[in-house]
């Protein structure tokens, strides 16, 4: 299905801030259109504060590169085009009225079509929601537009968020923007392709087993899962899940560490919201001197790539240029912890959409049903075991944070697969007692109030980007952050620009 503009086309907008005023483009503009379209969320807003540039024209350059690079990367499925454009003018409207602004006045955000808004379609992906307009916004988009961003539009994920390749039964494929031919992840895939494209420099994504992480890894970009009500959740029917996270898609470590200083709690819309905010208004320093991390290449059974190997081991000899600490660990997660995440999963798709099966079940997803299989599958007193196992899962992962200030793996085990979900490669099963696989992000669900970053580290052989995956003591985002800037800082070559 192609995505839904609503609203027409701006083709030329104000090279420079004019109050409401657009006036002609001056051929002697200080940045072209890409370049603006690819300034950081962190810059956008100094400038449009600054009156260096217009959020009109900010925004009219956001929907431009929407238009440019969608029809080849299918990451947005509706477009907000005149509702931006008249935010934006009321955004530049406050700045000449002298009005105190938001620290994203005037940037333009994307939104997962996950995450309700009051007036707009909000569908899930799915045949299920086609048609489903809230009546509300939910807490992040409210938290959002507080700080003054702009929401463009909403970005495709697959079917109820469930998997790691975006390709739903509505919306179809979305691409990878470093080769069409791949996925870009998931199931926060059409953000991630969004941010990495430069078509929004920032994007809302959700994390319930790596949604941030895992897109933001194959499409070369920062992913975040703050840890559990960081940023309070209100999206799902029940408030009690300890599975899911709000999450920035962003270019760079300062822009995620931005959007958290503007979504952060502490809010009654989730009860499991952290009542101690961080103090997030300076950029992240990247200053890692007398940490101590642990390094796990494979947290103790993934199979993982070579040159996924090489590049993770090249950031940790970065840090440790930096002035860390970084001792190899045996972290021994086995293959029944993804397992238990498995069945969680089943289980939250049972609960929230189980009684949809009946009546669409020839238009939803295969895997979505399977998922509900095994979840209803599971009796209670199952559902308990499983938070036995959990507890042992925690244990693990505690011992090493007791000695360590984070632990520092891979976010994805692989590269990227192919883009559709009927191109996937058939494998045997595995004898070699490894777990094969792409991700290394769910099991760090199952201990949610450990934020966990993915940050650029590296190119596999392909040319496709690598993430490392930096994994924190409780609710200690700001030294995730720290982490992920001293990565950036030692690895600069990372960070690069697809040419679509």
């Amino acid at each position: 299905m192609s995505p839904v503009f609503e609203g027409g086309v701006t083709e030329n907008w104000p090279p420079f801030f004019d109050g409401l005023t657009a006036p002609k483009r001056i051929a002697c503009a200080p940045m072209t259109d890409l370049d603006l379209a690819f300034t950081s969320a962190v810059d956008l807003a100094h400038m449009v504060a600054e009156r260096t540039v217009s959020p009109v024209q900010v925004v009219a350059n956001s929907l431009a590169r929407i238009e440019e690079v969608n029809p080849k990367l299918n990451c947005f499925c509706f477009v907000w085009h005149d509702e931006a454009l008249e935010a934006a003018r009321s955004a530049a409207d406050a700045i000449v009225r002298g009005a105190a602004l938001g620290p994203l006045h005037g940037v333009p955000v994307a939104l997962k079509d996950t995450t309700p808004t009051a007036g707009h379609r909000t569908t899930l992906g799915s045949f299920t929601h086609e048609h489903w307009v809230p009546d509300r916004d939910a807490y992040i988009v409210r938290a959002l537009r507080r700080a003054g961003a702009i929401v463009v539009g909403k970005t495709t994920t697959p079917e109820f968020a469930h998997t790691l390749l975006t390709d739903s039964p509505l919306w179809g494929v979305t691409r990878n923007p470093w080769n069409l031919a791949l996925t870009p992840g998931g199931s926060s895939g059409g953000s991630a392709a969004a941010v990495a494209a430069g078509c929004v420099p920032l994007a809302e994504g959700t994390d319930m087993g790596g949604s941030v992480r895992i897109p933001a890894a194959w499409c070369g970009i920062v992913g975040l899962k703050p840890g559990l009500g960081r940023i309070p959740m209100d999206t799902l029917p029940g408030l009690f899940d300890l599975l899911s996270h709000h999450g920035p898609l962003a270019r760079t470590v300062d822009e995620a560490r931005l959007f958290l200083h503007a979504t952060q709690g502490p809010d009654d819309a989730d009860i499991l919201s952290v009542p101690c905010p961080l103090d997030l208004r300076s950029p992240v320093p990247a200053a890692v001197e007398g940490m101590r991390l642990a390094l796990s290449i494979d947290l103790g059974c993934w199979a993982v790539d070579p040159d996924i190997e090489k590049a993770v081991r090249r950031a940790a000899d970065g840090l440790r240029d930096a002035g860390a600490t970084v001792e190899e660990v045996d972290l021994r997660l086995t293959v029944r912890d993804n397992e238990v995440w498995a069945d969680l999963w089943g289980v939250f798709m049972a609960t929230y959409y189980g009684h949809l099966v009946e009546r669409f079940a020839a238009k939803m997803d295969p895997e979505v049903l399977l998922l509900i299989e095994r979840g209803n599958a599971l009796t209670a007193v199952q559902l308990k075991h499983l938070e036995l196992e959990r507890t042992d899962l925690w244990r693990r992962v505690a011992a090493v944070l007791a000695d360590h200030d984070a632990i520092l793996c891979p976010s994805m085990a692989t590269g990227p697969s192919p883009a559709a979900k009927a191109e996937q490669p058939k494998h045997d099963p595995p004898t070699d007692g490894r777990y094969h696989a792409a991700d290394m992000t769910g099991v760090f669900n199952l201990v949610p109030p450990c934020p966990a970053l993915s940050v650029p580290c590296g190119w596999d052989a392909d040319a496709m980007p690598i993430g490392l995956q930096v994994v924190c003591r409780r609710w200690r985002e700001d030294m995730v952050l720290r982490i992920g800037r001293a990565v950036e800082v030692a690895l600069p070559n990372a960070v690069q620009r697809p040419t679509i």
